[in-house]
């Protein structure tokens, strides 16, 4: 009985104390008079007040305060934030976050600060803004992992948040590096019916060589890793290995953390042979058309590359015709007794869709329009997958962007509509020069050079050359519109002024040359585009001492000053894989020149043809033609001036540059009115670059012949041929060829030239 009254004294005396506890932290509901705030520094009242759920006038209660602080914790300004009650005023007691006053990095070589300077701005950590340990915590992290992607395992990075004057820290990264973990060892395991270092020549990823500090090719990376798996997985089912799988890859890191060990266990399966190849599905009562487009042999040896390639040529195919979501799917039937698969090509063409917006990203300096005016597929029209195909080339083909790709996304609701998406990324199209030089010979020099194929991000084009030097004088002006009229008809503007002399004592003999042209490109279809111009071009020979016996000749003939107005017409196709490191396709281009008024009087054709043969992944094999020849009118000599010149890079390595050809009794290459040139090619990636495209090596062969000009050696017109090796770079300042070349056929007078360089040229 004493306990039961014991117990409940208890009770009664718990419940009072959590009525009382209650009533102390509940408010009573009151109409708010005012609202002060307390603790801002930098923050304005406005921003506090703006984000409050109440106002004066308004009854606060208990939610509404609860409401108040989460919007002001939301805002991120504040690491505190309480709310009291003076009678029947408001008080907001704000405790600002510290605002960012400095950011540094301590030690970083691998990045340049700024970019991460920039990085973290962009993620809300930077000069200004407000302090957030869980936004500093989430960028060291992702430091931490953007070293790893680049191999530096034992990379540290220690972050350091120094307090200062006014409410501020300065935020300090500090981070040691370490050396690079390299790849020690690759193993695949589990192949029997291919060597395993044949294997492991099909990777990007290798165990290191002389060329490593370039190519970084032993730098681990999990992206490259995988896509080397991909190579090696391709490489089995395009033999018949239809059941090839991976089982599992092994990436050891040594305690080091400096060594890295791979190990790829693979299972081969069988190889099996093509029994069959059948349709099944709707395909839109076109049976026979799409069974051209298949690839797939019977009686030969599965081929994923032919399967894929049948299955997207059915897709293609489909859009054509307007259906964007047709699906493919090749279904095998295997027989594991006899080893054999039969394949049936499974489609369902979904609905037929029209594309309704065509949007355009990642173009941060080239107009919309640029891009825009390219596009064959039109908005509001039938989705054809032709033409999208068509439209990304020719968008690729402006050499603006490094990548251009089209992405088709459903419109959410209606079934029949898309949207297109053309992503490109920007890259440098513009190249400039300066320099200066001083020779006893050429004087003082001062050269600029200014190109840029998409000047102002217009699609046009721009080029400046500049020469001060007392021997050559050059001033060179040239533009082109590719899009003069809205049909595609480009427009060039040409401008040049120069001066040679070939000594620099002011009485010997002087060339000066001035002129202009206008070209119009007129687009006959997707592929051909056919040049149109006219021009007007003037030449004085200033007579002095050494006058060549040529140059006398010709002004006996012509006169010192000649005026010339030629008609062009050109027409060029290209259907190459790059226009840089190309490793199939074909290019062509011709050019043809009269002059049909003035004092010379004359035509002059050129053409020119490349084929690119890929032999394997590695090897390329390359050819080169070109043919060129001009003859005169009235009776007259073919023009000096006009003289086609061979030998160096792009024409006969191993030949001075331009110094074959017919000859003077002093020397003076005259050049010549027709030439002939043959290279043939064999390219591969650089010894320890991997299948890096950028570095290349070839070997070569060369031939060919500079001649038709009359009372000169009769052996200066005839083939000279030459061999070698070079080296081949897409540098950041363009294609470089570097060549190392011995003459297999020359003639008593010429000017050899072992050793060759020369940046912005093909062959």
């Amino acid at each position: 009985m004493l306990l039961n009254r014991f117990q409940l004294i208890a009770f009664s005396a718990l419940t009072s104390l959590a009525v009382v506890s209650q009533s102390a932290w509940a408010v009573t509901p009151f109409t708010v008079r005012d609202i002060r705030i307390e603790g801002l520094q930098r923050v304005e009242p406005g921003t506090v007040f703006v984000s409050l759920p109440v106002r004066v006038g308004d009854t606060y209660n208990d939610d509404k305060g609860s409401s108040a602080i989460r919007a002001l914790f939301g805002l991120g300004l504040f690491k505190d934030v309480r709310i009291e009650v003076s009678g029947d005023v408001l008080v907001v007691v704000v405790e600002e976050r510290p605002t960012v006053a400095a950011v540094d990095f301590v030690g970083t070589k691998e990045f340049d600060k700024e970019v991460l300077v920039k990085s973290l701005r962009d993620i809300g950590l930077g000069d200004g803004k407000p302090f957030d340990k869980a936004l500093l915590d989430r960028a060291e992290q992702e430091l931490k992992r953007q070293y790893i992607n680049r191999s530096l395992y034992a990379a540290q990075v220690v972050t350091t948040v120094t307090p200062i004057e006014r409410n501020r820290v300065n935020l300090t990264f500090t981070v040691t590096e370490g050396e690079p973990a390299k790849i020690s060892e690759i193993r695949i395991v589990g192949s029997k019916v291919f060597d395993e270092s044949t294997l492991r020549k099909l990777f990007d990823l290798d165990t290191g060589g002389w060329l490593s500090w370039y190519t970084k090719s032993n730098r681990y990376s999990r992206a490259k890793l995988n896509a080397d798996l991909e190579t090696l997985r391709s490489y089995y089912l395009t033999r018949g290995y239809l059941e090839f799988k991976v089982d599992s890859t092994q990436v050891a890191i040594l305690p080091n953390k400096t060594d890295i060990g791979i190990t790829i266990n693979v299972i081969e399966g069988e190889r099996f042979v093509v029994s069959s190849v059948k349709l099944a599905g709707n395909y839109l009562g076109k049976d026979e058309e799409f069974k051209s487009l298949v690839s797939i042999r019977p009686g030969q040896a599965f081929n994923a590359d032919d399967v894929a390639k049948t299955t997207k040529a059915f897709t293609d195919y489909f859009g054509n015709f307007g259906y964007a979501f047709a699906r493919v799917e090749s279904v095998p039937d295997i027989d594991r007794v006899n080893s054999r698969v039969a394949l049936v090509l499974q489609a369902n063409p979904s609905r037929r869709a029209y594309v309704r917006k065509i949007n355009v990203a990642g173009n941060t300096r080239t107009r919309d329009v640029v891009v825009r005016r390219e596009f064959r597929q039109l908005e509001s029209s039938w989705y054809d997958g032709e033409k999208i195909r068509l439209s990304r080339d020719r968008v690729d083909r402006l050499g603006y962007f490094g990548e251009v790709a089209i992405e088709t996304q459903e419109v959410p609701g209606t079934p029949d509509q898309v949207d297109l998406t053309v992503n490109v990324t920007e890259k440098p199209t513009g190249s400039l020069s300066l320099g200066a030089g001083f020779s006893s010979g050429d004087g003082l020099g001062l050269s600029f050079g200014l190109k840029q194929e998409n000047a102002f991000g217009s699609g046009n084009s721009l080029g400046v050359q500049v020469n001060t030097s007392k021997v050559n004088r050059v001033i060179v002006f040239n533009t082109t519109d590719p899009y003069f009229t809205e049909d595609g008809v480009s427009r060039t503007y040409d401008l040049y002024y120069r001066t040679n002399r070939p000594y620099q004592d002011p009485s010997y003999y002087q060339l000066v040359t001035s002129g202009g042209s206008v070209r119009f490109g007129v687009p006959f279809s997707e592929t051909d585009t056919v040049f149109f111009g006219a021009g007007v071009e003037r030449t004085t020979i200033v007579a002095g001492t050494l006058l060549p016996t040529t140059y006398f000749n010709f002004a006996e003939e012509y006169g010192y000053t000649t005026t010339s107005l030629p008609l062009t017409v050109g027409w060029a196709r290209d259907s190459r894989d790059s226009s840089l490191a190309p490793t199939s396709g074909r290019f062509q281009r011709a050019n043809a020149e009269w002059s049909f008024a003035g004092d010379l009087r004359y035509a002059r054709a050129t053409y020119q043809f490349q084929q690119y043969i890929p032999l394997t992944k590695q090897f390329t094999a390359a050819f080169n033609t070109e043919l060129g020849v001009g003859r005169a009118s009235g009776g007259k000599s073919f023009p000096v001036f006009k003289n086609f010149y061979g030998g160096g890079l792009g024409s006969v390595r191993g030949f001075e540059q331009g110094s074959l050809g017919p000859q003077d009794a002093g020397g003076t290459v005259l050049g010549g009115s027709s030439k002939f040139n043959a290279n043939a090619e064999i390219l591969t990636p650089f010894p320890g670059a991997g299948n890096d495209r950028t570095l290349r090596l070839y070997g070569f062969v060369d031939a060919g012949m500079v001649g038709g000009s009359t009372g000169v050696n009769p052996n200066s017109s005839e083939i000279r041929a030459s061999t070698g090796v070079g080296i081949s770079w897409i540098s950041p300042v363009g294609p470089l060829r570097l060549a190392f070349a011995k003459p297999l056929r020359k003639f008593d007078g010429d000017r050899i030239q072992n050793m060759q360089f020369q940046i912005g040229t093909s062959f």
